[in-house]
């Protein structure tokens, strides 16, 4: 089964965006990060149309760049007029360095160091979504610093706020209730006190409101309860004038089979109509809408291939698959038992008539990539590919037995380019110092 349209099955040989897997693997090695850009760029103008139709246009899609980070992907993301949504000074620096417009740019995570916030600060970074009290206090600091040094700065910010809400997805990937380590509660009345706080401030311009409930979901209900709840918010604090409802990400996308993703307009539709309706409740304007799609723009649309090195078949017990990466390059299974589909690239028509597990090369028990999954009959050489592996990732892979990281390419309907290179072994012992 393929998840994505930029694949296709050719003479019993796996395509991306019209380019064949076994010649990539071929020409740049593997394992390899293969990414369709075609693909990319429709999933990117799929949610900017979703807010034109269901939402006056009112709103800005910024690309949650966790998923996956690199000049090109940002250079795309600003071809298709999205912001971005960052996590720490490497991204922010990454999209400094390709001339990302910044006040597309906005700046999350729940512990952003001082050196992280001076730098947000000194590339007049767009939006600064606090996410604790001790942020807060720490960001006026060095904005009132700057501004005694000759700076007029007066800092966007959106406060974080947890809706309370219970996405049903994995334990590790919800992020919304209010048991998290993100955000100010609802609840608890910690969110009022937030805001109380930044309307002190004049170097602070408090626009909005940010949430996000989890990741790699199915139903629109809980984004529907908590626009509501959100809405809600904004109406009980009129003096805030907060004008601005980032409802992050979260969208699921197609893994296995029997993964049931909806399109995106669906989201959006549903989401416009709740803030519609609470606005006109209330009796208050309606706020401009910020999304935050990662994985659902960038997920589906990349694969990674290896080369099978062993086949190993333990009588009435198992039979193992062995790559030429793992747990490295794909830690996503080891962490949290993360499905896929897997095709034998280079064999991709014929029937699946093997149950396998696909075993790593790394020196762990749990370096795994699936087990008791459906394959072809494979052999040492053969290529495997594993579908929708474009998120979390290469941006979670790590050099772990000092194994180097794989290439990245992008291919588009026929052509190929390499946008990030293998790194080599000088690049794993580059920080080392002799003693």
């Amino acid at each position: 089964m393929l998840t994505s349209n930029s694949l296709k099955i050719v003479d019993n040989e796996l395509l991306i965006g019209n380019v064949s897997t076994s010649e990539l693997a071929k020409n740049f090695k593997t394992p390899l990060y293969v990414f369709d850009e075609e693909g990319i760029r429709k999933n990117c103008r799929a949610y900017v149309n979703s807010i034109k139709e269901n939402y006056d246009g009112n709103g800005l899609v910024a690309y949650a760049s966790k998923a996956f980070s690199c000049f090109a992907i940002y250079q795309i993301a600003k071809e298709e007029g999205l912001g971005i949504d960052v996590v720490s000074g490497g991204e922010l620096y990454t999209a400094h360095r390709i001339n990302f417009p910044m006040d597309k740019v906005f700046f999350h995570g729940n512990n952003k160091t001082k050196e992280e916030l001076e730098l947000a600060v000194k590339y007049r970074v767009g939006t600064i979504v606090v996410d604790n009290l001790t942020e807060l206090k720490m960001l006026i600091r060095l904005i009132e610093k700057a501004n005694k040094n000759g700076e007029k700065i007066k800092q966007r910010i959106m406060l974080r706020i947890k809706p309370g809400v219970d996405a049903h997805t994995h334990n590790f990937i919800r992020t919304g209730q209010i048991d998290s380590k993100f955000g100010f509660a609802v609840e608890t009345n910690e969110a009022t006190e937030a805001v109380n706080e930044a309307l002190k401030y004049d170097c602070l311009d408090l626009v909005g409101i940010h949430c996000h409930i989890g990741s790699q979901i199915f139903d629109c209900n809980p984004f529907v309860v908590t626009a509501e709840i959100m809405m809600n918010f904004i109406a009980d604090h009129p003096k805030a004038n907060l004008r601005e409802l980032n409802l992050g990400g979260g969208f699921g996308i197609k893994y296995k089979s029997d993964d049931k993703p909806i399109e995106y307009d669906q989201y959006m539709k549903k989401i416009a109509t709740k803030i519609k309706e609470v606005a006109h409740e209330r009796n208050i304007p309606c706020p401009k809408i910020i999304i935050e799609p990662g994985r659902s723009i960038i997920g589906s649309e990349g694969i990674t291939l290896y080369t099978v090195g062993s086949k190993k078949v333990i009588p009435n017990v198992r039979t193992y698959i062995a790559v030429d990466g793992g747990m490295g390059d794909n830690p996503r299974y080891a962490l949290y038992g993360a499905e896929y589909e897997f095709l034998c690239a280079n064999k991709a028509g014929e029937p699946k008539t093997e149950t396998v597990t696909i075993a790593g090369r790394y020196c762990e028990s749990g370096d795994l990539l699936g087990e008791n999954v459906k394959l072809q009959n494979v052999e040492p050489g053969d290529i495997l590919a594993v579908l929708s592996t474009g998120a979390y990732n290469y941006s979670m892979a790590s050099n772990y037995n000092r194994i180097p990281r794989p290439a990245v390419v992008l291919v588009n309907n026929g052509t190929v380019k390499e946008i990030i290179e293998r790194e080599t072994y000088e690049d794993i012992i580059s920080k080392d110092v002799i003693l």
